[in-house]
């Protein structure tokens, strides 16, 4: 059941590679997606003044090249990182190579082959998105519900939600209820009494002020993400727009300043008015109450900056399938839920939480308290082996992998104390081989359509009149 007179917040637009699956596992066809909602490809993010002023780094989606003499490339890379002709690391990526030319193809299986080492996502139109899921739903037999909820009903011995009492007057009853009434968590939170637990004091931004503008270049395969005095802010191209936001604190800066900030740096000419979303970061202290599971906003939220919203839907509608009740709902199966619950959230929350504390900038507020802020125990683990010879702390339950975590300590200038002692007992030099990954990653990229052209081609359109620009 949903209403139409309750908006979406619908500013989130970029995505990870999980969304794949995800529309794989909904039966969603790729090229009809992309068609529907103005999608276009992306292959990482942009990272702009995060680690200092003017300075950039990308967060790909995939493997920094092919190891060879038995290491990763990032260890010869930190051994050699001295070097005048060592270039950055974001030049051993394929994504990068690519991103940067505005080129894009498919990748391949085979993974002795360069062209299988980076991976994809999309960027589109959210409330399109939502609009074409609607549809697929109902003809596959979905029964939507029109209305407002205006009272829970709840079990007097269990506590169990019976029911919910719609604004019409019609009572829906259910054995189980999947609340995603967004932050309001009309279910869990107001109905169940389901906390709220901040994470406010490691994730300061408090707000987001969105508005799309226009397009008049050929739209680059990869997320913008360019820091700000209080925050940040996103640029997702779009086939017909330009999504824009400025995500920020409001102890920094206020909401009209950071609108007027947003407006100012618009890269086209403004379409419609500026949207504002308040928001605490953080989670429920549980996903799953008595009958009652949250998913999305109305579980936690975290910012936008690694786009993992849908992920988080997805995760939980995949584990929810796994762990399937019965109408008495096991306590031992709401706990083990909560569990995978919980780890999921906070790894994603500090994996965000280390692009703040890793900041080198000094020329502002907030990004100071950032640089200065004591992090959780969890996060300081990680932070401290990779310390120890660029060691990574990652395993099954973390949804971004080593080279996204390598990334964002790199890319922000947190270099190990030391390299791998393995590389010390190579007769080979390292050297010779970073430049051969490099050369052959550069040719690779070259020998990609562009990103437009691809495109066009794939949803079988005429190119636009930009194409070669």
């Amino acid at each position: 059941m949903e209403s139409e007179l309750i908006g979406t917040v619908g500013v989130g637009e970029a995505t990870i590679p999980t969304i794949r699956l995800l529309n794989q596992t909904m039966g969603v066809d790729e090229r009809t997606f992309l068609q529907e909602t103005q999608g276009t490809f992306k292959l990482g993010i942009d990272f702009v003044n995060w680690g200092r002023t003017g300075h950039r780094y990308f967060h790909p989606f995939g493997f920094l090249g092919l190891p060879f003499d038995g290491l990763p490339v990032h260890q010869h890379w930190l051994k050699h990182r001295a070097d005048p002709d060592s270039r950055s690391l974001d030049d051993y990526s394929l994504a990068w190579q690519a991103a940067r030319q505005g080129r894009f193809s498919f990748p391949t299986l085979n993974p002795q082959q360069l062209t299988s080492t980076y991976n994809y996502a999309f960027h589109f139109d959210a409330s399109l998105y939502a609009r074409h899921l609607r549809s697929l739903s109902v003809k596959r037999g979905v029964q939507r519900i029109e209305g407002k909820i205006t009272r829970v009903l709840r079990d007097g011995q269990s506590g169990f939600v019976t029911g919910v009492q719609m604004e019409s007057g019609d009572l829906i009853e259910a054995d189980f209820f999947i609340d995603c009434s967004g932050f309001r968590s009309l279910l869990l939170g107001d109905a169940l009494g389901v906390n709220y637990e901040s994470w406010s004091q490691w994730l300061p931004c408090d707000r987001a002020v969105a508005m799309p503008c226009a397009i008049d270049g050929p739209p680059a395969p990869y997320t913008r993400s360019t820091a700000l005095s209080a925050g940040w802010q996103w640029t997702i191209p779009l086939r017909h727009r330009i999504g824009n936001g400025y995500v920020f604190s409001t102890s920094f800066i206020s909401e009209d300043e950071a609108t007027e900030v947003l407006q100012s740096r618009l890269p086209g000419a403004a379409q419609g008015t500026p949207r504002l979303l308040k928001f605490t970061p953080g989670r429920r202290a549980k996903a799953w109450e008595k009958n009652v599971l949250a998913l999305g906003l109305a579980s936690g939220f975290l910012e936008p900056l690694e786009s993992t919203s849908l992920h988080l839907v997805h995760s939980g509608i995949t584990t929810l399938l796994s762990l399937f009740p019965d109408k008495h709902c096991d306590a031992t199966i709401q706990q083990e839920y909560n569990r995978r619950f919980s780890i999921e959230m906070e790894r994603i929350r500090d994996f965000i939480i280390l692009h703040y504390k890793l900041n080198q900038r000094d020329d502002h507020d907030m990004w100071r308290h950032c640089a200065h802020m004591q992090v959780p125990d969890s996060l300081q683990e990680r932070m401290t082996l990779f310390k120890q010879g660029g060691h990574l702390q990652v395993d099954n339950h973390d949804l971004f992998g080593a080279e996204s975590w390598l990334a964002v300590h790199l890319g922000q200038f947190n270099f190990p104390d030391k390299h791998s002692p393995l590389l010390d007992m190579r007769r080979t030099d390292g050297r010779a081989g970073l430049a051969r990954l490099r050369q052959s990653l550069v040719e690779t990229a070259q020998a990609m359509p562009q990103h437009i052209d691809f495109l066009a081609a794939y949803l079988q359109q005429p190119s636009p009149h930009f194409a070669q620009a």
